[in-house]
């Protein structure tokens, strides 16, 4: 799978080279590159957000940057894959969930766009359609400063659905929301251990 993350803050999403992500990028399962939306601009001040339009509070990122950087990414897309998803996570979008990390995990080539501040100029979403499949996505009833949280755990729930991501593929059948149900209590060994007859640790 290809992923594609456009962000302010390339730094933000270096978690995603640890642990089971990271392994999953070293070993060729996982393409996931990371763009410094700045690059993208064309001023010598790299601006990316401008006041909005008829006035109010926050700032609004421009359109031009998004723009190039989501046309650089269309143009670059694995061979044989169909228009990228790009998702933009959104306070407004569908729910982020176990079911929908299985459907985007079947996908070929997967782009997320990172808000900041007052979000994106809508322009840029409406003329990204043509050239993804645009989904706004949430991940709950709540506000964050910018999209890199949200885009942390989707990579990381989509990502670990790939196959030779997790060691054991036995491990994703039984684990919380794969049936719609919580997982059950787990424990270590011996049996006997734990608060209620271990005396030397509990």
């Amino acid at each position: 799978m290809r992923i594609d993350v456009v962000t302010i803050f390339p730094e933000y999403l270096a978690p995603l080279e640890l642990s089971l992500i990271g392994k999953a990028r070293q070993d060729g399962l996982l393409d996931l590159r990371v763009h410094d939306l700045r690059a993208f601009t064309t001023d010598r001040h790299r601006t990316v957000d401008d006041t909005p339009y008829g006035g109010g509070a926050g700032m609004v990122m421009k359109p031009e940057p998004w723009a190039q950087a989501l046309a650089a990414i269309a143009g670059d897309r694995p061979e044989g894959a169909g228009k990228p998803v790009l998702i933009v996570p959104s306070p407004a979008g569908e729910r982020f969930t176990q079911a929908l990390a299985y459907e985007l995990a079947e996908e070929k080539h997967l782009a997320f766009a990172c808000g900041r501040y007052e979000g994106i100029d809508e322009r840029v979403i409406d003329w990204s359609r043509d050239h993804f499949d645009v989904r706004p996505v949430s991940l709950g009833d709540y506000v964050l400063n910018g999209g890199e949280v949200a885009v942390l755990a989707m990579v990381e729930a989509i990502g670990r659905l790939l196959p030779g991501v997790v060691g054991n593929p036995e491990s994703l059948v039984e684990e919380s929301h794969s049936d719609g149900l919580l997982e059950y209590p787990v424990y270590t060994k011996p049996q006997s251990g734990g608060t209620g007859k271990c005396r030397r640790c509990c």
